[in-house]
């Protein structure tokens, strides 16, 4: 009888911790990217507007209760997340290339997410989290902050930062 209880206590809480499971991702692009003289580096670092971004950003987040900072290989993604890491003493983590191992480690994240991607990564990591409605990102655009939330019915909130 006991061990009945204790089984039926621990399906309890399993179901619990997969309902605790659901949580906020909140995704940007990376900030303004530094390029000279009308020339694109291939792995270029943040323009100065680029980097007051990423500080309000970590402003933004600072409060936001996130337990992992994700940004791409790139040294401009790297720049975006890092004020938020040390804003939450956090460490930035490289985000998987491929980006259903990326869902899959988010989804099991117990707590917020940051995710820093690109423009074309963004709305297929939106999508691949289950948000239904379509997400674009111009190829201007860094001042979007997305908000996903997880769970049965993922959906996204999208707001802008300066």
């Amino acid at each position: 009888m006991l061990k009945r209880t204790i089984l039926c206590a621990a399906l309890i809480l399993a179901g619990a911790s997969s309902a605790f499971a659901q949580a906020t991702v909140f995704v940007v692009r990376h900030a303004e990217r530094a390029d000279s003289g009308g020339m694109t580096a291939a792995d270029p670092d943040l323009s100065a507007a680029g980097r007051a971004r990423a500080e309000s950003l970590a402003n933004v987040l600072k409060d936001a209760g996130i337990v992992v900072v994700f940004a791409t290989e790139f040294k401009r993604t790297q720049q975006t997340a890092a004020p938020v890491a040390k804003a939450t003493g956090l460490s930035v983590t490289t985000a998987p290339t491929e980006t259903a191992a990326l869902v899959e480690i988010v989804k099991a994240t117990i707590g917020n997410v940051l995710v820093v991607g690109h423009s074309n990564t963004v709305p297929e990591l939106i999508k691949a989290l289950g948000v239904t409605t379509p997400v674009t990102v111009g190829d201007t655009e860094y001042d979007n902050l997305f908000i996903v939330r997880t769970g049965d019915k993922p959906s996204v909130i999208r707001l802008h930062y300066r």
